[in-house]
């Protein structure tokens, strides 16, 4: 017998997201709706920038091109606008971000703390010769430090892979190795179930089998290495920074490169997935604010690692 767990009330369906779409399409049921959503494509997804509160910096000359050809249908195609743009769009003294760490370590960063930081660790890397199309991958825990480094490689154009500290050297290099990526940010090492777990042993074979890799970049994040030197083109967190900086956010065509994810691996090297910035964008503000209800006053959490798209998904919610 299937057993409904919970249901919400005629109030709170009333005041949800979804149901304020329903009602200003003149739909009374839900089945209506997905039906028009399927069959009409540009009004759908036009309803979604709007939703969304999407700005582009250059207007799109059509919302759907050769829309009857999935090979080659281009949503929003000439439009341009900028992902970090739309993730930092926030201001003030806000949480953005609350970070719990094993040992119980807490660390809150602000709306501006989180656009200062990026701002930083972006003129950092422009510094160090990132610059749009370059590949750049974490290799590090869900902290505070992981979603400042790929806003930070967003804002200039490059595009973001990140792999879980978990993953041995192999799963690693079968992913990372075939992006050529310039730099690589990774911490120290990881807390499971009590134990510290060290990362920079499993970072030195990696930058070993991926000769692209110029640069690695350290946070602490258990306890700060005394000695870094036997890294090649290694530095911490702090030494890439650059205090002070103004962040500027390069737009991007709407199908540029964002992220590269993978394939499990499953059936041989895991394959590249590339997401784009325009499409992760609107994707993830649906998801977020029709199917997930969240709204600005809401805290979102999620259990993931930075090697699942969860990871990706989760962030998208400082937007709102």
């Amino acid at each position: 017998m299937n057993k409904i767990l919970w249901k919400p009330d005629e109030e709170r369906i009333q005041k949800s997201a979804m149901y304020h779409l329903m009602e200003s399409q003149g739909f009374s049921n839900y089945t209506d709706l997905h039906r028009w959503s399927v069959e009409h494509l540009e009004e759908f997804w036009q309803q979604i920038i709007r939703i969304g509160e999407v700005k582009f910096v250059k207007e799109p000359s059509s919302i759907l091109d050769t829309k009857h050809d999935i090979k080659t249908a281009s949503f929003f195609y000439d439009g341009k606008l900028s992902f970090t743009d739309h993730i930092l769009r926030h201001r003030g003294a806000k949480p953005a971000i609350v970070f719990f760490g094993e040992d119980g370590r807490r660390q809150e960063l602000s709306f501006d703390d989180l656009r200062e930081a990026v701002s930083n660790i972006a003129a950092g890397l422009k510094e160090i010769g990132i610059a749009q199309g370059d590949r750049v991958v974490g290799f590090l825990p869900n902290c505070p430090e992981a979603i400042i480094a790929m806003l930070a490689t967003t804002s200039l154009g490059a595009v973001w892979s990140s792999c879980s500290p978990d993953f041995g050297v192999g799963g690693v290099v079968d992913r990372f190795g075939q992006i050529s990526p310039k730099v690589i940010f990774t911490a120290d090492g990881y807390l499971y179930n009590g134990k510290y777990h060290d990362s920079l042993r499993i970072v030195k074979e990696i930058i070993k089998e991926i000769p692209s890799i110029d640069k690695t970049v350290i946070v602490t994040f258990i306890k700060r290495p005394s000695d870094i030197s036997s890294i090649p083109g290694s530095m911490f967190w702090e030494e890439l920074k650059i205090s002070d900086s103004t962040l500027e956010n390069l737009p991007q065509d709407f199908n540029h490169p964002l992220y590269i994810m993978y394939s499990s691996g499953t059936t041989g090297i895991p394959k590249c997935i590339i997401h784009g910035v325009g499409g992760t964008l609107v994707q993830h503000l649906k998801e977020h604010i029709l199917h997930c209800d969240i709204e600005s006053r809401d805290k979102v959490f999620f259990f993931t690692t930075c090697g699942w798209m969860m990871w990706n998904w989760l962030v998208t919610v400082l937007a709102i």
